[in-house]
């Protein structure tokens, strides 16, 4: 068998130029966390609007991350890149001078469309760039450490813009950005299509979104507001959809998913180490924030600043997980990988009310650590087993396994928590201070505001030890689901190395293959 052409100067510049839109999409999940209260105040936001303003990227970027991936297999990555990078730029500007609610929420939701383009195409233009397994596996660690970058840096970014200038500004520094990914993308990227694509599964397309869209949201608002009958309805809802999109799949001419790569344990197996490590790690940052911010009493912008420190053992960890799997196989790599994480959970679990910073950011940091490794080689496994014109679907799907494990983070762990939390308080507590302090931590930080000094300490007191007590139990929970992901990880993905699926020979998409099929 030949050996895979080498990627030159120009791939490894272009690979820069992806990492733009990588970076700000990732961002962009993160960076309102701070814009909030000044867009509150300034445009007259109501609870209900606020939650649609953070949630809407996500809902749409979830649900249209598999339609995205399969147009771009069809009409071209990199048309499709920059057609995104269009509309990200304009939805920002449009963001950023919004005059109500309803514009901000209708410019996040065209953000999210922008996402969802931008997401798969970079990947798949990294497995068409780097058709060398090695250098594949670099490309794919720095594309790992410029996500993780992009949503540590988020809200550090948004305090300091929000210091300086007006809550707008937060969504206009994707603009120059985009501008710069229009001007080198046509010269440095090169363009993709799949061969004899076939034509566009409208269909399937709307199934995809049915099924993913009514499950986040469903999961999220039970992790929110608790077991409701609208959201259980809406997650069978989505499964039901679910289990028509998989049928139409199986019988479409042209299907967008090829199931026949779920056959293959690398990839099937990838994605399932993924959804757990982003359920592990999305989990732990939302308990993270609020032990920083709530317990410790550090400001927003402080907490963010603080939340750095762990990216001294996370800066180096995809490099590492890539020279390690050229020795080895990769299997025992991502199990060693699932254990350097368990270990931090194994930290966060002596978390207490009055422990040093250092206690929770060590815990922190070895998570990130040893999840970034994790990702980083489940992505190549997942981009590096499929052949090129399957990138962009493959791609996709992992997404949206990521998108799924972050959900559900923040719905099981944070479900665990609530438990925890209220067996943790005592059976009697002073009138005006029960109810808040049961709600939680936040609620009885707000509540305790309002209230004489004596029963705000109560207050406080009480819902700090029993949220370091949930704290503890989540993370005991962390680590035991880690350490039996490793093992699994291990069994399941040990041998999978194999040769890399070579690229079709492209013969030309005719124009009539792209009219939607029903």
């Amino acid at each position: 068998m030949s050996k895979p052409d080498l990627a030159g100067r120009k791939e490894w510049i272009a690979l820069g130029v992806l990492a733009l839109p990588l970076l700000l999409v990732s961002m962009d999940v993160s960076v309102l966390y701070f814009a909030v209260p000044f867009i509150s105040a300034d445009l007259g936001v109501s609870a209900t609007e606020q939650l649609w303003i953070f949630d809407i990227y996500g809902f749409v970027l979830a649900g249209l991350l598999i339609t995205m991936g399969s147009l771009g297999d069809r009409i071209g990555r990199r048309r499709l890149l920059i057609f995104g990078a269009v509309g990200f730029g304009l939805a920002s500007v449009a963001a950023a001078y919004a005059q109500n609610p309803e514009q901000l929420i209708a410019a996040r939701a065209i953000l999210g469309i922008g996402g969802a383009t931008l997401m798969p195409s970079t990947l798949a233009l990294i497995r068409n760039m780097f058709h060398d397994p090695k250098q594949r596996s670099k490309a794919i660690a720095f594309w790992s450490a410029v996500m993780m970058g992009g949503i540590t840096l988020g809200p550090v970014l948004g305090g300091f813009l929000l210091e300086h200038f007006w809550w707008g500004s937060v969504f206009l520094i994707n603009t120059p950005a985009m501008i710069l990914l229009l001007v080198l993308a046509p010269i440095l990227l090169p363009e993709f299509k799949t061969p004899a694509g076939g034509r566009f599964d409208l269909l399937g397309s709307v199934l995809s979104l049915a099924a993913v869209l009514p499950v986040i949201w469903g999961i999220k608002e039970i992790a929110a507001n608790g077991a409701s009958p609208l959201p259980v309805v809406a997650i069978v809802a989505g499964l039901v959809f679910g289990v028509l999109f998989v049928q139409r799949q199986r019988t479409a001419a042209y299907p967008m998913v090829d199931l026949s790569m779920f056959r293959n344990r690398a990839f099937s197996g990838s994605l399932a180490a993924n959804t757990i490590g982003t359920l592990a790690l999305v989990g732990n940052a939302v308990f993270l924030t609020q032990y920083l911010q709530l317990v410790h009493g550090l400001s927003p912008l402080k907490a963010a600043l603080w939340s750095l420190a762990p990216s001294v053992l996370v800066g180096g960890a995809a490099p590492l997980a890539t020279a390690l799997a050229n020795k080895m196989d990769r299997a025992y790599v991502i199990g060693g990988a699932f254990v350097l994480a368990a270990s931090g959970y194994a930290v966060l679990t002596q978390v207490h009310v009055d422990s040093s910073l250092a206690v929770p950011l060590a815990g922190a940091g070895l998570l990130a650590a040893g999840l970034v490794m994790v990702m980083t080689l489940v992505t190549e496994a997942v981009v590096g087993s499929v052949a090129p014109e399957r990138a962009g679907s493959a791609s996709a799907v992992m997404e949206t396994c990521s998108e799924f494990g972050g959900a559900l983070g923040i719905a099981i762990l944070g479900s665990i928590g609530t438990a925890a939390y209220r067996s943790d308080l005592p059976s009697s507590l002073p009138a005006g201070v029960a109810a808040p302090v049961r709600e939680g931590l936040p609620a009885a930080t707000a509540a305790a505001a309002h209230l004489p000094a004596q029963l705000a300490d109560t207050a406080l007191t009480t819902a700090r030890h029993a949220f370091t007590h949930s704290m503890n139990v989540v993370a005991v929970v962390g680590t035991l689901l880690l350490l039996a992901t490793a093992i699994t990880a291990t069994l399941t993905l040990r041998n999978t190395t194999h040769a890399t699926p070579t690229q079709t020979p492209e013969p030309a998409v005719e124009e009539a293959d792209l009219a939607p099929s029903l």
